[in-house]
């Protein structure tokens, strides 16, 4: 028996100790993964004294906004500071190029207008632009409009041009859920508001099809339009070329849809020898890391939300994830802005397909105490401002959005799975004991409504969608009548927005900050400073956010451990997606890719 507790006691004493180094170890290890990042980035600020020819590699994912992870210095720079620094290159006196790594595989319609956009501005400056496809192998045409504004286009001469169109699907479980005896009841406000239709339909309902079909055709003729504009063809020629998809890469270079067939080698030699002179290559990571985004001026503060709308902090996985938006955190962030000493005006920059009323609420808000203080709120949208989304951006001073932007959906719906008819089939059964009122037990998932619990949800989003339509109304001056023509829950994109009242202007992110200059009444030519709130961490303060050391310990830890040779991680964590009861400003459109 002695030996035996011997034996337990000496076996719980090791676990704990080896918990201990493990904790130990993974701190160090962090400590030194953090401290080669930050290295390898003041490395990489130090760019070629000469002319320079930046390099964009859109096969990577790129997130609409910098990300809250802890890692975030490591990933690729997101849209909005592409396109900003983009606009910085081409007024850069050292920047005499740019080259551009094609995306393959297909990015977000909203993403890839606002490069089209950038790059076109960019050669505008009279600087060259060369791009190179090994492929465009997704049908979906976002890949080519992203890059159809360069001077070249090259294909690898052993690959195709597949690009076709636009396609997307949807999954519907409403006859799988059956099949099991599981009952989904939902409500919606109104017909177009289709988010659960997954749930309780096996196919499209005529009017979630008739949405679907309208914006994927308005994204298709924008698409049509903008790459046409930038390869200077008809847009029915390059309709009817992109339909007869797909090519080889010879028939795309004589049909016009490419310039030139040939390796990436090759084409970098083609962008140096345009560019001229001693020209070398920099990645535009690393041009950002240079400071290229620092300026001087009247500030302009900007506050980022992308992902669905939580109330809280917000705060997702620090591995990774989706990212999502806090009520309190971009409330938080937005009165923070208005009340900082020199702000001129607020970007708040959406890309969301909704979520919680009550957090959207908050945001609205703090939109509307930021405006009472004089401060002018311009909002931009990314590749989806919807439902909640839109909800945050109606009572904006001015809002912009891509004509291919999915918004709208002015609408809410709210209801419950109820598994019990699914546990009986296995012989589990739940009963439920309450007390109080009747309305107690209502968000339980083993019961069904009463029909007064029925009647007293369908009140309470009666209600919601009474506010959001009247928030809507008074944030555009519309009628109620004409809010009640275009709500109804019915997604529209930025184009067709603008048509509807429900967007001031088409464009991306440097059109908000001209919007933003003319309303804070700055002047054109000069500069200004736009400062994100919260502000960017750096590595160490992530660091300690993440473990809740102190930043000098975090750096201590990392100097002590640098000379050891720590292999990069990333850990894939799925975001938790917290089933709460309650009303849901969400709009799960189908993103044409």
């Amino acid at each position: 028996m002695k030996q035996f507790f011997i034996t337990l006691f000496g076996s719980i004493l090791g676990v704990i100790i080896g918990s201990v180094l493990a904790i130990i170890l993974l701190f160090i290890v962090l400590g030194a993964f953090i401290a080669a990042m930050t290295a390898d980035a003041e490395e990489a600020a130090g760019l070629p004294s000469g002319r320079l020819v930046l390099e964009l590699d859109l096969r990577e994912g790129r997130l609409d906004q910098q990300s809250r992870s802890p890692f975030a210095f490591a990933e690729p720079a997101p849209i909005v500071d592409v396109v900003r620094l983009l606009d910085r290159a081409g007024r850069d006196d050292r920047v005499a190029g740019l080259f551009v790594r094609a995306n393959e595989f297909g990015m977000s319609p909203a993403q890839a207008e606002e490069l089209n956009r950038a790059i076109a501005a960019f050669r505008e400056t009279g600087r060259p632009v060369i791009v190179h496809s090994q492929g465009f192998n997704s049908t979906s045409v976002t890949t080519y409009l992203a890059v159809a504004s360069a001077d070249e286009i090259w294909l690898q001469d052993t690959a195709s041009f597949a690009t076709a169109g636009l396609a997307g699907e949807v999954g519907f479980f409403g006859a799988a859920l059956d099949r099991f005896e599981i009952d989904a009841d939902f409500i919606q406000f109104l017909e177009y508001k289709n988010a659960p239709n997954a749930y309780t339909e096996d196919g499209f309902t005529p009017e979630h099809l008739e949405a679907t079909l309208s914006y994927f055709g308005s994204i298709y003729d924008t698409a049509i339009a903008n790459a046409a504009a930038g390869r200077t063809l008809d847009a029915a020629r390059l309709q009817t070329l992109i339909e007869q998809a797909p090519h080889s890469a010879e028939a795309a270079r004589e049909s016009g849809l490419v310039d030139q067939l040939g390796h990436v080698a090759a084409a970098r030699a083609a962008i140096l020898e345009r560019a001229g002179g001693n020209a070398e290559f920099a990645e535009l990571e690393d041009y950002r890391l240079s400071g290229a985004l620092n300026a001087y001026g009247p500030r302009i503060a900007l506050v980022e939300g992308q992902g669905a709308i939580v109330t809280g902090d917000g705060v997702s996985s620090p591995f990774g994830g989706n990212p999502l938006i806090g009520g309190d955190a971009m409330a938080e962030a937005i009165t923070n802005a208005a009340e900082a000493n020199g702000t001129r005006a607020i970007i708040v920059r959406i890309d969301s397909p909704g979520g919680s009323s009550i957090a959207s609420d908050q945001i609205w808000d703090a939109v509307r105490r930021a405006q009472d203080d004089g401060i002018p709120v311009v909002v931009s949208m990314g590749a989806a401002a919807a439902s909640g989304g839109y909800y945050i951006a109606a009572p904006a001073d001015h809002i912009i959005a891509n004509a291919t932007t999915l918004t709208g959906s002015i609408g809410v719906y709210g209801g419950k799975i109820n598994l019990d008819g699914a546990f009986g089939l296995i012989g589990i059964n739940f009963e439920q004991v309450s007390v109080g009122g009747e309305f107690a037990g209502a968000y339980s998932p083993n019961e069904s409504w009463t029909d007064s619990q029925r009647a007293a949800i369908e009140a309470e989003l009666g209600n919601v969608y009474e506010d959001f339509t009247e928030r809507v109304a008074e944030g555009r001056d519309l009628s109620r009548e004409r809010v009640a023509e275009i709500a109804r829950g019915r997604v529209w994109t930025g184009e067709q927005a603008l048509e509807r009242g429900l967007v001031d202007e088409i464009g991306g992110f440097m059109e908000a900050v001209d919007a933003a200059r003319r309303l804070a009444g700055i002047n054109a030519g000069q500069s200004v400073s736009i400062q994100r709130f919260p502000r960017e961490r750096t590595p160490f303060e992530a660091f300690q956010e993440l473990f809740g050391v102190s930043a000098d310990s975090a750096q201590s830890l990392a100097r002590l451990n640098a000379i050891m040779e720590a292999p990069e991680m990333r850990a894939l964590i799925e975001a938790r997606q917290a089933a709460q009861p309650g009303q849901e400003l969400r709009s799960p459109v189908i993103q044409p890719r």
